[in-house]
């Protein structure tokens, strides 16, 4: 179902579609991950209105580089971005956050045609893309409620014309398995047309303990992240799992390349999820996420398996992060 504010409107939203995933989906995903004999849960249902705000925390702690750093970055990088993408170009925004890094965008590009905002929380993506359209009343601005890891009909969406861009950064990328990262690569390449191109931030390895600190920052938000997503189990499921009982943990894995997130029992417990009930023990784990770290070669040989032909890697020197410049390949 889309809405469609009137036309005229400036530094209103041109449109907002709300193609949220059935409850349904929740449930079964959550539902399959702790039935498994490492529990785990989906990290894109972190993402609801609370969770999404708790983000914007992580994101601030000081221990936190990888937003600073891309933003840097762009902030660097942004002639050249602009010149490579060239007047009227349309920009699309799977995961679409805080619309800080998008802005910046924005503004370094040659009088972009449109901006699409897209994010599995709906009160979330149409707050920031409205922010983004009271700013930029010249822009087309939409927004999307969509688990962008499935496919979407863009076509069927009021998206303006022109080159397309989809702006993919924070280097999210990271959060997938190896191989669901490649999916989702060939899902965003399946957006574009021929000339179309996609800039993502992809974060690079870099030492054991800076990693650590970054994704279990001492003020405490990344953990809060990792129990809001049990509260919203309890709220939308009917769960009875008691936040109080797990102890967030994040470590360094090198043999992976990955930051791993757990929450880890305290004590044995007994919980249900719509009906469903499970046993953890005493230092069980529930993995919650993963946050890859790549080498510039690594992705950009991911991205060609997916379909597309790297064109351009800018890096952070001072704290190594590259945003990648890829283009549709005419092989599939």
């Amino acid at each position: 179902m889309s809405e469609t504010s009137p036309s005229g409107e400036g530094g209103a939203l041109a449109f907002f579609a709300d193609l949220k995933p059935s409850a349904s989906d929740f449930r079964s995903d959550v539902l399959e991950g702790l039935s498994r004999p490492q529990k785990a849960i989906p990290p894109k249902y972190f993402y609801d209105q609370t969770g999404s705000a708790i983000f914007d925390r992580i994101t601030e702690a000081p221990e936190y580089y990888v937003t600073r750093t891309e933003l840097e970055l762009l902030d660097r990088i942004g002639p050249q971005l602009s010149e490579r993408a060239g007047p009227g170009a349309v920009i699309l925004e799977p995961g679409a956050g805080s619309s800080v890094k998008i802005r910046k965008l924005i503004d370094a590009l040659d009088r972009p045609a449109g901006y699409v905002g897209m994010d599995i929380s709906g009160e979330h993506v149409r707050a920031a893309c409205e922010a983004v359209a009271v700013d930029h009343e010249d822009l087309t601005i939409g927004a999307v409620c969509h688990d962008f890891t499935r496919d979407i009909d863009l076509d069927a969406l009021p998206v303006p014309s022109g080159r397309r861009l989809v702006f993919f950064p924070g280097s999210t990328i990271g959060n997938f398995e190896l191989a669901d990262a490649l999916e989702l690569l060939r899902t965003l390449r399946s957006w574009l047309r021929d000339g179309d191109i996609l800039v993502i931030g992809v974060d690079l390895r870099k030492p054991g303990p800076v990693l650590e600190a970054a994704y279990d920052d001492a003020g405490g938000a990344t953990a809060d992240f990792n129990y809001n997503l049990l509260a919203r189990i309890n709220r939308e499921l009917e769960g009875s799992l008691e936040p109080e009982g797990f102890e967030y943990r994040a470590f360094w894995n090198p043999f992976r390349s990955r930051v791993e997130m757990y929450l880890q029992a305290r004590r044995d417990m007994e919980f249900s999820v719509s009906g469903s009930r499970f046993n953890i023990r005493e230092t069980e784990t529930i993995h919650t996420e993963n946050s890859h770290k790549f080498t510039v070669a690594g992705f950009q040989d991911l991205a060609a398996k997916a379909g597309f032909a790297p064109a351009k890697a800018w890096v952070h020197e001072d704290m190594p992060f590259s945003i990648h410049w890829l283009e549709r390949s005419r092989k599939a």
